[in-house]
């Protein structure tokens, strides 16, 4: 067998790989979505402005708590957990510096405080508008109204 028929089985198997990767992260984003309101929120352990921790993701909204997943994963299982009473959103920033290339375009910074040790937030000016109306908006007898 010639030595360029081994170089294309060789790409005809990367590229099917490729194409299975792609598909199953595509796959699992419909499956995440599936369960609930989902937007694109990306996180960062770290307070301060800086470029560094930042991690691409997406939260599911549930009835009392925010699933996290990353954006480059194939588990189904959320990385952090934000439990609806236990958030507190202490103000917004624009991105400064390399953040801006570090998270989505156009997203805002929110400083947070939660029992998983996530310092920041960056997502939309609407999902913002979202995430602090879910908060507020607890049952009952909860603890409502965590906005610093």
């Amino acid at each position: 067998m010639p030595l360029w028929w081994w170089v294309i089985d060789v790409l005809v198997v990367v590229v099917a790989a490729l194409i299975l990767l792609l598909g199953g992260l595509l796959f699992r984003r419909w499956w995440l979505a599936r369960s609930g309101v989902t937007f694109e929120m990306s996180v960062n352990r770290s307070a301060g402005p800086h470029a560094s921790g930042w991690l691409l993701g997406m939260a599911v909204y549930g009835e009392t708590e925010l699933a996290w997943f990353r954006a480059f994963s194939f588990s189904l299982r959320p990385r952090y957990r934000f439990i609806r009473g236990d958030v507190l959103i202490d103000g917004r920033r624009e991105p400064v510096g390399n953040e801006v290339h570090a998270i989505h375009a156009g997203h805002l910074i929110v400083e947070t405080q939660n029992a998983s040790g996530v310092q920041q937030f960056a997502m939309s000016a609407n999902a913002l508008t979202g995430l602090l109306s879910w908060l507020e908006s607890s049952p009952p007898g909860q603890r409502v109204n965590n906005v610093l």
